[in-house]
């Protein structure tokens, strides 16, 4: 279990108490709100490749149904226990909220490391998973979505196997799919997109140029990766890289499409033995506090404590991943004027196509991709300028200001259904 420190649970709690304190929410509809209403734990066994059998813990957690069925990725990794698959389907309530889609928080995960398995035992585990979790997850109840350590493949065998129980295909009952099984085109880029927008959009407001930007990211996934090769497109320089294998950090700015193909060429390795002049190799660490503009956080969570808060060099935090900053670490971001914009704002592109995808799916009516990408930048822009508008008015930071339209969102849609029965 995650330690009281950095448990991600109590930092998803202690977050909404603030906003629900400065909304003064009524203390039931508070209880209701800051704890999970569902939670299913699964102990499964999955056959191996040679022979053996080993049994896996997974979770599916449902935090709030109040504005519609619940919507959030399932991860893969060694560190994955229940505290912090809370506090994700808790942040996933807020993120759909905060720009408005009709969607509660969910989350899944397996305590696994998807390295130490084979392509087929990935997939007797994952097929094994969706059959544990059926009985809460549906098109109209709860839809999975990718998340760290899974992909559309992934999800392609998780709609594959409810299909199979089901004896058709059930095409909306999770997104992040192969386009050629129902996908949505720009599905695999929405996250990254959506953080190169907020970039962008912090950067119109403080009347910068994207071409004098320096941006360190840490994660080179599906979110820092795509976000970081969209930044150089809008003319930003990427000067800092990081993944498992540790940073990369090149001042002149890195060549992030020569980068994906040689990580993509070496899936096991990743980054490790890329080489480019003038390029340097630094711990994970060192990379946060490289100076820069903008510093991308697209891992995993608590990254940014009070230990290294004061050292972070970066004039803007933008937070692809899911609670990279804790509440100290807000606190002396805050006083040395550092903006943060937060994960439930910065990396909502993601669930904002996924909800695109799950309708085409219910209607059977495809959209091309600059469509697509259209949608998604309305609602990105428009739920950025509320968020920034209300934090000037207030004087608060991004992070409360989305909090307490986010939460209230959320109260007001539980306090107008009522109580059953």
């Amino acid at each position: 279990m995650t330690s009281d420190r950095v448990n991600p649970f109590h930092i998803a709690q202690q977050q909404f108490d603030d906003a629900a304190a400065m909304l003064d929410l009524p203390q039931d509809v508070r209880d209701v709100l800051r704890e999970p209403q569902r939670e299913l734990t699964v102990r499964f066994p999955v056959k191996l490749d040679n022979g053996t059998t080993r049994v896996f813990t997974g979770y599916r957690v449902q935090h709030n149904l109040g504005r519609g069925p619940t919507k959030g990725g399932i991860r893969y990794h060694p560190s994955v226990d229940i505290d912090e698959v809370r506090a994700l389907a808790m942040w996933m309530t807020w993120k759909c909220a905060l720009v408005n889609i009709p969607y509660g928080g969910a989350k899944g995960g397996v305590v696994v490391d998807p390295a130490d398995l084979s392509f087929e035992e990935l997939e007797r585990l994952t097929r094994r998973f969706a059959a544990e979790v059926s009985l809460i997850v549906g098109p109209e109840r709860d839809i999975p979505a990718p998340d760290v350590n899974t992909n559309p493949q992934t999800m392609a065998w998780f709609m594959d196997t409810l299909s199979m129980h089901q004896g058709h295909t059930i095409n909306a009952v999770v997104t992040g799919k192969p386009v050629e099984v129902g996908g949505s085109l720009g599905r695999n880029e929405a996250t990254g997109r959506g953080v190169s927008l907020m970039v962008r959009e912090w950067a119109l407001r403080r009347d910068l140029d994207l071409s004098d930007l320096a941006i360190v990211v840490q994660g080179f996934g599906n979110v820092g990766g795509i976000a970081a090769l969209l930044l150089t497109e809008l003319g930003c320089r990427v000067i800092g890289i990081g993944d498992a294998t540790g940073g990369y950090v090149r001042r002149s700015g890195l060549d992030i499409a020569a980068m994906r193909t040689y990580a993509a060429q070496h899936p096991r390795r990743l980054l490790e033995g890329y080489t480019a002049a003038g390029l340097e190799h630094v711990t994970s660490a060192e990379l946060l506090e490289t100076a820069c503009d903008v510093l991308v956080p697209a891992a995993l969570e608590n990254q940014l404590t009070e230990q290294n808060a004061a050292r972070i060099q970066a004039r803007v935090i933008v937070e692809g991943a899911n609670g990279p900053t804790t509440p100290a670490a807000d606190e002396i971001f805050n006083r040395r004027g550092i903006m943060v914009v937060p994960d439930i704002l910065a990396n909502a592109g993601g669930v904002t196509v996924s909800y695109f995808e799950w309708v085409q799916g219910l209607q059977s009516f495809f959209w091309g991709e600059q469509d697509v990408n259209h949608r998604l930048e309305q609602i990105m822009v428009s739920a950025f300028d509320q968020v920034y508008n209300l934090a000037q008015q207030r004087r608060i930071s991004l992070r409360l200001a989305a909090y307490l339209l986010a939460v209230r969102r959320v109260a007001d849609a539980n306090i107008i259904r009522g109580i059953y029965p």
